[in-house]
């Protein structure tokens, strides 16, 4: 049968594809299926048709896998926030822990691992400390929003529709972060439509509200509100900022950032302090990291302690290690394992990272760990004494083949790579086989009802290598 875009088919979904799609097949032929889990009896019309595949959507459920059970949200299904919500949670644990098995054996050419099942989320909802919000002049409507002609000027505050750049729902609950959180972005809603000041146009650019970004302490219940808009205005954000703290007693920090550019993302060029503190602080394990609006800080504070902790176990330090701890960030994983070693060393690229990073070590009186500002490749040769352990936490894309090659020169005795990645983390384990064993790795889930996993890597220097 040949597969036509337009065309739709009736297919059973076999698997789950890396990247959080159905699997199904038409005479061998292979189509990916959003909105889809194995089992499920699906008309599905093709969207997309490839040279070796092609991509499709749910049109009609003929038989529900058992797998499925009904979404949370209203929203889900449009909005990109969480897309595996119809997925029982027990299920998306199974599904991600094979996404690792197959990244491993397919990509890295690695048979031996031991692949555990997926550490859980201790949330499954309410899990995130931190939300970022696009602010829209016009709303993307659902289709059951559709007939409500009146409606059609509104503004948006609220996440995307998934692939698309100017589609914003209006997220009136997101299940995602504390209830409190939407009460508070409710609040900014009804200012920012009362106000004078235009809401940005995400096609002609044109507008003062850009974003909202909000971010929550569950150590200590503290929020910091951050608003994001093309220009100052002290006074429009100076009431705004009133009408927060004076109603919601828990916000620590209102601060402004100034984005004139075109580019969508919620970071400025820089910000203006409105009410309170610059941070609040955040606690993992015994530790307390200040976190600004533009810091990095795991988004799931509770699964980035059960995450830390099997770096630990993994690094498996005594008192006379040194470790090197690559994109170190904010220090929080240099930080985590400064107790149980000897001596921390982080390279990181960003300044305002290693700045953080620099201040959390003061906060929580670390005295052995340091932090050198440079791109990775060069920070390694500035590293005299080869590290007993060295902890890579790279970015999505991986490592870059210079800094592999330099960690394999470097050849310590223990490495444990961390990844929100398994293909490219696939990738860079199956070229340091050469040198490595890969001996176990833990998934360990920090992003319920998505496709996403974080895994760690416990890895050793092969003894014919030695």
């Amino acid at each position: 049968m040949k597969v036509k875009k337009g065309q739709s088919y009736e297919l059973t979904i076999s698997d789950m594809a890396i990247g959080g799609r159905g699997i199904a097949k038409i005479d061998g032929f292979a189509v990916f299926v959003d909105g889809a889990v194995t089992l499920d009896r699906v008309i599905a019309k093709i969207i997309k048709k490839k040279k070796n595949h092609a991509e499709a959507v749910v049109i009609e459920i003929i038989d529900a896998s058992p797998f499925r059970k009904d979404p949370d949200c209203s929203d889900s299904g449009y909005c990109g926030g969480c897309k595996w919500q119809f997925i029982k949670y027990e299920k998306q644990l199974d599904f991600k822990q094979q996404h690792v098995v197959d990244a491993v054996e397919r990509i890295g050419l690695i048979k031996d691992a031991v692949i555990h099942p997926t550490i859980p989320s201790e949330r499954v909802y309410g899990y995130r400390n931190k939300m970022e919000f696009s602010c829209s002049s016009r709303r993307w409507f659902l289709p059951q929003e559709m007939d409500t002609a009146s409606n059609k000027s509104q503004i948006a505050i609220g996440l995307h529709v998934p692939g698309t750049f100017f589609k914003v729902l209006d997220t009136k609950y997101c299940k995602l972060y504390p209830d409190k959180g939407n009460d508070i972005l409710d609040d900014i809603r009804s200012f920012i439509k009362d106000s004078h000041a235009p809401v940005y146009d995400l096609r002609s650019h044109a507008g003062f509200w850009r974003f909202v970004m909000l971010r929550y302490s569950f150590a200590y219940n503290r929020w910091l509100v951050n608003i994001i808009t093309t220009k100052e205005d002290a006074i429009e954000l100076k009431k705004l900022a009133d009408l927060l703290t004076n109603k919601y007693p828990e916000i620590g920090s209102v601060v402004n950032n100034i984005n004139s550019g075109k580019a969508g993302i919620a970071i400025g060029e820089y910000e203006v302090r409105i009410a309170g503190n610059k941070c609040i602080t955040e606690k993992i394990g015994m530790f307390d990291f200040e976190i600004s609006s533009n810091s990095f800080f795991q988004t799931n504070t509770y699964g980035a302690e059960r995450l830390y902790n099997v770096i630990k176990q993994y690094a498996s330090l005594s008192a006379n290690d040194t470790v090197l701890d690559l994109y170190s960030g904010t220090g929080s994983i240099a930080i985590f394992l400064a107790n149980s070693a000897k001596e921390v060393t982080g390279i990181e690229i960003v300044p305002s990272s290693l700045e953080d990073a620099e201040n959390n070590c003061r906060i929580n009186h670390i005295t052995n760990c340091r932090f050198i500002l440079e791109d990775v490749k060069n920070g390694l040769q500035q590293i005299g004494q080869k590290p007993d352990v060295i902890i890579i936490d790279p970015p999505r894309m991986g490592m870059h083949k210079d800094v592999l090659k330099q960690v394999m020169d470097m050849a310590p005795e223990r490495i444990v790579y961390v990844s929100c990645n398994p293909a490219t983390m696939a990738r860079d384990l199956g070229i340091m086989q050469e040198l490595y064993k890969v001996l176990e790795i833990q998934p360990v889930d920090m992003f319920p009802h998505t496709h996403h996993i974080e895994c760690v890597a416990k890895i050793e220097k092969n003894s014919r290598s030695c």
